[in-house]
């Protein structure tokens, strides 16, 4: 497969997931904003997605101020944020058009038709009516690519680079999701009691969790697993070690080892031994020790090695 075919499907994936994982993030801190908190912890809650987005710079030098809804105007529909929906939208449609041949009729009008019902909503003001059916919306049509491309594309490596782009950007985008909550929370010795003690109210971080949960498709399986009350350390176990739930950092990380195999080259063995350590970690790795280092400093360290693993993969395989 040529270099920029695979470049154009890895990164038609990852915008995609992108945009789903966007509205997953907008999702939870729309929701927490309705609990009686108080508007400090409430501005603290966006300014820590902006921070965990790398946005906070762009977004303060277009705004004097921080609202809840600037931030889901910029993270939404900002055509000057490379991050927003719309572009990474509009971004996957065009990197779809660029190898219309390599993609079934079916996936290709999956893609196009996501563009053009987006433009609709914007103009609709969907967003503005009922912003949880617009992320709803979002994570279906996200949920509608994938199935699609499974179900009606050859096994081959064009599906491959698909996959991986797919599931390198889920496991940045969970850790960035569990990691919003604790953004810039200084390590401590008692990195468990900060586990614990992340909301002014302690009874509200039942509902922020059920929210993160929620946000992950993850609260029933959460019952399923734990059969109990929602707690930070479990739902942190969950998203980030069980590689029985589909969105965890585990089960992401299996499945870019798994397609990183499938169209390694002789120049990858290295990203695959990262890849594969990464995995092993997790794969191994207690909820405990976690804690005791500090969820944060964990986080922050597997999104500098995902990024890590983007950019070998990119010299291994994709356009420079």
């Amino acid at each position: 497969m040529l270099s920029r075919t695979a470049d154009h499907l890895f990164w038609m994936a990852r915008y995609v997931e992108r945009a789903e994982n966007t509205a997953r993030m907008l999702d939870v801190n729309v929701t927490t904003s309705l609990l009686p908190i108080s508007g400090e912890a409430s501005e603290r809650g966006w300014r820590a997605m902006l921070g965990i987005s790398e946005l906070e710079p762009s977004f303060d030098a277009r705004h004097a101020a921080l609202t809840g809804r600037d931030v889901i105007d910029f993270m939404v529909r900002d055509p000057d944020n490379r991050s927003s929906i719309y572009c990474c939208l509009q971004a996957a449609r065009e990197n779809a058009r660029a190898v219309r041949g390599a993609l079934t009729t079916e996936a290709w009008e999956t893609h196009n038709d996501t563009w053009l019902q987006l433009q609709q909503h914007l103009k609709g003001q969907l967003l503005e009516r009922d912003p949880h059916e617009f992320f709803e919306w979002v994570k279906f049509r996200s949920h509608l690519s994938r199935g699609v491309t499974i179900g009606t594309m050859l096994r081959d490596e064009a599906l491959c680079f698909i996959r991986l782009g797919t599931f390198l950007e889920r496991a940045d985008n969970t850790a960035r999701i569990l990691d919003v909550k604790f953004h810039g929370v200084a390590p401590t010795n008692g990195a468990r009691r900060a586990v614990r003690e992340t909301t002014e109210e302690p009874y509200l971080d039942f509902y922020y969790w059920a929210a993160v949960l929620r946000s992950v498709s993850a609260f029933e399986i959460y019952r399923k697993v734990y059969r109990d009350v929602v707690t930070p350390a479990r739902v942190a176990e969950l998203l980030v070690l069980r590689g029985d739930l589909p969105r965890s950092m585990l089960a992401s990380i299996t499945e870019v080892c798994t397609n990183l195999e499938q169209v390694r080259n002789q120049q990858s063995d290295e990203t695959l031994r990262r890849a594969g350590l990464l995995c092993a970690e997790l794969q191994y790795g207690r909820i405990d020790d976690i804690l005791d280092t500090g969820l944060h400093v964990f986080l922050t360290s597997f999104l500098l090695r995902v990024n890590d693993l983007g950019r070998r993969i990119s010299q291994d395989f994709l356009v420079p």
